[in-house]
């Protein structure tokens, strides 16, 4: 009795639908991480309840699109480590590529220079001045002027450096490497 539950459990009818799952899961995978990847940094950074209910439309959207008809364990278990070994695996990559993370990921971005919103690029991430504001009293500054700058990570949050905030200057000299 107990061995024909475990086959019930454990058995897939067809080996080639385990490896149809894992290229749909790697397909749904990529288009997610570009798919997030464009919509910005600050929509990532600061869920919302919009957000919330984004991802999960979005998780019940892709889960046929990846397993199919599939409801066995088995096409869950492939589906779930094929989603683990690529994330691990993109994050080695972008660990080792520079230029493929900047792309993925992105670089940290000024959007107030002394005081003054940088619109041009607020409006490219999607930022408002309120969500600048709440980033300032976040940091104790309650006028915009009091900020030396404040910079858009590449995790959605906003730091702040305040005006009278110390400020360490170094000189370093590079010199090309010379071979004889």
């Amino acid at each position: 009795m107990t061995t024909h539950w475990l086959l019930q459990i454990f058995t897939y009818p067809e080996p080639t639908g385990l490896l149809i799952v894992a290229g749909k899961t790697a397909i749904v995978y990529f288009f997610l991480v570009v798919g997030l990847r464009l919509m910005g940094k600050r929509e990532l950074g600061q869920m919302n309840i919009f957000d919330l209910v984004l991802i999960i439309v979005l998780a019940n959207s892709v889960h046929n699109a990846m397993v199919g008809n599939d409801n066995s364990l088995a096409g869950g278990l492939v589906a779930a480590t094929t989603l683990l070994i690529l994330s691990r695996a993109l994050a080695l990559l972008l660990a080792g590529n520079q230029k493929l993370s900047r792309a993925l990921v992105g670089e940290p971005l000024l959007i107030v220079s002394h005081g003054h919103l940088l619109p041009n690029r607020m409006r490219k991430e999607g930022i408002t001045r309120d969500q600048v504001l709440a980033a300032l009293r976040e940091h104790g500054l309650y006028k915009l002027d009091q900020a030396r700058i404040c910079v858009l990570e590449v995790d959605g949050t906003i730091s702040v450096v305040p005006e009278e905030a110390k400020v360490f200057r170094t000189k370093r000299h590079y010199r090309a490497l010379r071979l004889p």
